[in-house]
């Protein structure tokens, strides 16, 4: 029986370094606070970044501007710590061009835009707090999305103007209207770096369990999103839900049209515990990408989950880069599409064969957004909330040596994928648990929290490892109200 599934994550994020420009009427305290604004000095002096460089075009003024290097894990980000007054009004502006290009204060107000194929103004307003005496600005680009260009950066109010950089070469510049691109329609908090993606998405199985109406879920709840098990092989590379219902048409999708019409949204896991997978039943990566690619265009998907497990995926090298090779693929086939993998945990982090999994998905440039680990079926006799803040630290610690992450960004890639009540182990993890759980995944601000599963997300003290209760005295639905709070 499959009653365990993974969570996801995603997507950490990155920042960079902007600035303000000099209005022409603007008092006479009024100065252009950002020092070599327009790059015209030939090199980084002022700013100090993680991959970046001075280039001669395409300049919006003058004979320079900044390049931002982006990579599957390098954002470009780019920063300059300026000194300001406190309470205080102040503008950020600078000219940009490129996908995904964030300007904005660390800590504080930001704006983005997702496409610029020219040169386009990004502007964001602030006001200092009181005895607060400078600011770090940002530009960056985000991961994968190709290299952005910045110019003519500008922080508009009171202050010492600096005086590391020679004066720009006044250029005939367009006016500076307020940036018009289009916004998505959830941007990025602006209390995290730009672009960082949270989502709590509990499992939820239509194959058996005595599976709950979503609506009624998410009324009670709170929650918005659900991770649906299992898309599995209905013969060959051939994608089926539970390799029994069809992709489209039957009571998945009945249920996938009456989350979004209740103004939620879902994830489709692939794979689990058992059954027939694709992984192993494609015969290469451009074939699973093809199975993977139908689902995805059948119901229009922002996320998919991997859930990769047991000797025939997760411990199989072979199907390992298989689907590693795969994700690229719909990666870069989806913009915009965020791809997790999820596995399993010993105590302390990932074991030897996700070790590799990680190693791999760097190897092949596979771009994975999230890494989920289930951390559970330890074996019994864990503090279930001790064990999977350990294996968190673990798989944080391993992120960071595979891809010379710093903690936040490491972080931003992980999830946590937790087993509500008692698991097929024995381990119980209580309410209270959880909640501590879900508390330490909003203060490492973590990508995904989910758990398997809302089906058993029902009080039945003593009842053991069953598909429709938790084995543990609880309210209704407890479990995920809890994840409701993940906001990370």
């Amino acid at each position: 029986m499959q009653l365990r599934t993974p969570l996801l994550a995603a997507l950490s994020a990155a920042v960079v370094s902007v600035g303000a420009i000099l209005a022409v009427s603007t008092p006479a305290q009024a100065a252009n606070l950002v020092a070599n604004p327009g790059f015209e000095t030939g090199n980084l002096s002022g700013w100090s970044c993680s991959n970046g460089s001075v280039v001669s075009s395409p300049v919006h003024g003058g004979g320079k501007a900044l390049a931002g290097g982006v990579t599957a894990s390098d954002t470009g980000q780019c920063t300059q710590t300026v000194n300001v007054a406190p309470n205080t009004a102040y503008t950020l502006s600078a000219w940009v061009k490129g996908s995904y290009v964030y300007l904005g204060v660390t800590g504080g107000a930001s704006t983005w835009t997702p496409s610029a194929a020219s040169y386009s103004q990004l502007s964001v307003a602030f006001t200092t707090a009181a005895g607060q005496t400078s600011v770090q600005i940002y530009l960056h680009g985000w991961y994968a999305q190709g290299a952005y260009n910045a110019d003519d950066v500008a922080l508009d109010g009171p202050g010492t103007p600096p005086t590391t950089a020679p004066p720009t070469t006044p250029t005939s510049t367009p006016p500076t209207t307020p940036n018009t691109s289009p916004k998505p329609s959830t941007p990025p908090p602006s209390t995290q770096p730009p672009g960082t993606w949270h989502e709590a998405a509990p499992y939820l199985y239509f194959g058996w369990g005595e599976p709950p109406a979503p609506s009624t879920v998410m009324t009670a709840t709170g929650i918005k999103h659900f991770t649906l098990a299992f898309m599995l092989s209905g013969g060959g590379c051939v994608p089926k839900w539970d390799s029994q219902r069809a992709l489209t048409g039957g009571v998945d999708q009945q249920n996938i049209n009456a989350i979004r019409a209740a103004g939620g949204d879902i994830e489709i896991s692939f794979g689990g515990w058992s059954g027939t997978k694709l992984g192993p039943n494609c015969a290469d990566a451009a074939a699973l990408a093809g199975a993977y690619q139908q689902v995805i265009s059948a119901y229009n998907l922002k996320v998919i989950d991997i859930d990769i497990e047991n000797t025939d995926e997760f411990e199989n090298y072979t199907v390992q880069d298989r689907i590693l090779g795969a994700l690229k693929i719909v990666k870069a086939n989806n913009p915009g599409l965020r791809t997790v993998v999820t596995f399993g945990t010993t105590t302390t982090g990932p074991s030897a064969d996700g070790i590799r999994l990680i190693n791999q998905a760097k190897a092949l440039g596979a771009n994975i957004d999230v890494f989920t680990q289930m951390p559970f079926d330890f074996g019994g006799g864990a503090n279930m909330y001790t064990s999977t803040v350990n294996a968190t630290e673990g798989l944080k610690n391993q992120l960071k040596s595979t891809f010379g992450w710093s903690d936040a960004t490491a972080y931003s890639h992980i999830g946590i994928s937790g087993m509500n009540g008692v698991s097929d182990q024995q381990e119980t993890t209580s309410v209270a648990q959880w909640t501590q759980v879900k508390d330490y995944a909003n203060s490492k601000h973590l990508a995904r929290l989910a758990f398997w599963s809302v089906n058993r997300d029902r009080p039945c003290p003593g009842g053991g490892v069953v598909e429709n209760c938790s084995g543990i005295a609880q309210q209704n639905w407890e479990f995920t109200k809890i994840s409701a709070g993940f906001t990370g």
